[in-house]
């Protein structure tokens, strides 16, 4: 079994957690001990370790997560239902790709049974295992990172930083849709900026989404995974001085988005990368996981779980064609409907409708087609 390979957290962690107050989050947890391992089949969200950090091209070197844990679970819980359960650390493997192996699987098994997994630590190359967890599923996926680098180096480049070249190019190709927040435009090559173009990727400056964070919340509600490079975070807010960032998303914004990828109903995986080590760090990662749980206890189960009858529809005219929107009654977030084609390939059980904004309606009605939804229907001709 897979979990067998996971690392129980040691006694003077868990005697840390006994030391911390009744109404801390760490005493609703479930740990995995030397003596005992979580009951997966009762859990909603699975904490996992993972120790390593070879993708960043250098030699192995100790990662320590004991910090953010216990500054995750001396932080108060919100009025939460959702059994949580930490199943430890995986251990670096003989190689990266063994590594990869048992996260992977890991990960697959627990999306299996509707456990979604917050994985921390470790390299930003890690995403491409979690990715890889869908291939057994059998779905399309669609990938949100928030992230200053597109990663599209050359392969000979460390694996943290060509992971997405790998998930566009290598089999069984489930990659629907990639999204990037908060691209800096100058750690870009204008080649990769094109080819994110071409391939009718979304991408959003970290102006823009600073400017208006809620411009991210429909790219979060139809991604399947998302994660997070903590480089994208300026050092300022972050803490993290190892790798001096003077500029990206502060904390106030990066816990917004933790939000909208946890309030997400298709969300089933989130990940934290690039952890430098330091304690100042993990304050702001403890407040990060904590608001990705927070935003779970909000969702609403819309659409696709939902039906469309729960919906106001809007038909608008355009000169060639016609435009639907979705309003529900229940959230106020709209939705827009593409009418993939009959040959699109059987793998993409996925709805029609594609999560949009308010403002793209408007748009539509001064005859302005939004663009994820002309990107959406390129995809279906490619």
């Amino acid at each position: 079994m897979v979990f067998d390979f996971f690392q129980p957290l040691e006694d003077d962690f868990l005697e840390f957690i006994g030391s911390l107050s009744h109404q801390a989050l760490g005493k609703k947890v479930v740990f995995h001990s030397a003596t005992d391992f979580p009951n997966i089949e009762k859990a909603t969200i699975a904490i996992i370790g993972v120790l390593e950090n070879r993708g960043l091209g250098q030699s192995e070197s100790e990662i320590d997560l004991h910090h953010i844990r216990k500054e995750f679970y001396s932080l108060f819980p919100g009025n939460w239902h959702a059994q949580i359960v930490d199943l430890g650390n995986i251990a670096p493997g003989n190689t990266m790709e063994d590594t990869y192996y048992v996260l992977k699987t890991a990960i697959a098994e627990l999306v299996k049974n509707k456990v979604i997994p917050l994985v921390i630590g470790g390299s930003q190359d890690l995403t491409y295992a979690m990715y890889r967890a869908y291939d057994v599923l059998e779905q399309m996926v669609n990938v949100v990172a928030i992230d200053s680098k597109f990663d599209f180096a050359k392969e000979q480049s460390p694996a943290a930083h060509s992971y997405l070249s790998k998930m566009i190019v290598e089999e069984p190709n489930n990659l629907f849709n990639y999204s990037n927040i908060g691209y800096q435009t100058y750690y870009n090559s204008q080649e990769e900026i094109d080819l994110i173009e071409k391939l009718y990727f979304d991408a959003y400056r970290l102006g823009e989404v600073c400017n208006n964070s809620a411009i991210a919340e429909p790219v979060f509600r139809d991604a399947d995974l998302v994660t997070l490079d903590l480089n994208a975070i300026k050092s300022c807010d972050s803490g993290n001085f190892v790798n001096f960032m003077p500029n990206g998303f502060n904390g106030k914004e990066i816990c917004v988005l933790s939000r909208y990828s946890g309030i997400s109903d298709k969300v089933s995986a989130f990940g934290v990368f690039n952890h430098n080590g330091t304690q100042a760090e993990s304050v702001l990662i403890a407040q990060i996981l904590w608001y990705f749980v927070e935003g779970y206890h909000y969702r609403s189960r819309e659409y696709p779980y939902g039906s469309k009858e729960d919906y106001l529809r809007y038909i608008v005219p355009l000169e060639d064609e016609e435009l639907i929107f979705y309003k529900s009654d229940k959230t106020e977030r709209w939705w827009i409907e593409v009418p993939f084609l009959t040959n699109i390939n059987n793998k993409i059980k996925r709805s029609t409708l594609l999560p949009c904004t308010y403002e793209d309606y408007v748009g539509a009605t001064n005859q302005e087609i939004p663009e994820r939804w002309w990107k959406a229907q390129k995809k279906n001709l490619i």
